[in-house]
């Protein structure tokens, strides 16, 4: 009997569609059943992104709260993988990912089932893949394995990068002076070498090994600065997530928001970086250590 896949994802821009049409074609060929579901929101974000309209899902996203997601089907009760698409949006799972990994049809078919989970980011992507972990977890469901494909362009390059594809919807060279914006084309076209990497444990049903087989190409990148960018500006988010959400003309506090986020992104965080590099980094080796392998543990 040929082995069942679910592929379910949201991509407000495509690169995600084809990170994981890519990552699908070896399993596809092989002969291993994908059934792919796009999600959709009712009130769809669409690109270009106004300044206002983005940060303004900030509250909702860092505090899990969902959207409405126009309906969708699924055409088996059960699967022998399920591969989740996911983004990082303010250092959190999206607010599509959210919605319809929490709804009743994909929880069903999560619980004791195999999930691979994918994700392509600007950079900072460790925050959102505990959320998801945590959300697995809590769904009866198996982790597998993570990818995580990112920008490889320097921090600072990439903030500009991103804000010209999201603020203008085009993924070009902005003033022609800046690389691309995103995931790299090559990066998206060699998503096939982790989908043949899963084939024999989905075959086999048995899994172990295989996020150690991913890093072995690179699934991961962990760059201890973004890890230490993100652990305090998760904690800042999450702050002013609540603050926000308790008061009535949330414009002018948005607004604040806004600010304080590009003041820590162009001036704070480098300067904290520098520090954190000179005087604490040195001597946190072990630290540093046990931080990866956290990220990495599955469980």
């Amino acid at each position: 009997m040929s082995k069942k896949a679910l592929a379910i994802y949201y991509s407000q821009s495509g690169q995600l569609k084809d990170i994981i049409d890519n990552f699908c074609q070896p399993l596809i060929e092989t002969g291993i059943s994908v059934e792919k579901v796009e999600i959709t929101l009712q009130n769809e974000h669409i690109l270009p992104w106004t300044a206002d309209g983005f940060f303004s899902v900030m509250p909702d996203c860092v505090l899990g709260v969902p959207a409405d997601i126009n309906p969708f089907v699924l055409k088996e009760t059960s699967y022998d993988l399920i591969i989740l698409g996911y983004q990082a949006w303010f250092l959190s799972p999206s607010i599509p990912f959210n919605s319809f990994v929490h709804h009743p049809s994909v929880q069903q078919v999560l619980k004791n089932t195999p999930v691979i989970t994918i994700t392509g980011a600007r950079n900072m992507w460790v925050n959102a893949y505990k959320g998801v972990k945590n959300i697995l977890k809590e769904s009866g469901a198996k982790l597998a394995g993570n990818i995580s494909l990112v920008d490889k362009n320097l921090n600072l390059v990439s903030i500009v990068t991103i804000f010209h594809w999201m603020l203008h919807n085009k993924k070009d060279k902005y003033l022609n002076i800046f690389p691309k914006p995103g995931v790299s084309d090559e990066d998206i076209a060699n998503t096939g070498i982790f989908g043949r990497i899963a084939i024999p444990y989905i075959e086999k049903n048995e899994w172990g090994g295989l996020q150690a087989a991913l890093m072995d190409k690179n699934a991961m990148d962990l760059k201890y600065h973004l890890i230490f960018i993100e652990s305090k500006a998760g904690v800042m988010f999450k702050a002013w997530a609540k603050i926000i959400s308790k008061k009535q003309n949330k414009t002018a506090w948005l607004t604040a928001f806004k600010y304080y986020l590009l003041i820590s992104l162009f001036i704070a965080a480098p300067i904290v970086y520098v520090i954190d590099q000179l005087f604490f980094k040195p001597f946190l080796h072990k630290y540093i250590r046990k931080q990866k392998e956290s990220i990495l543990n599955l469980n």
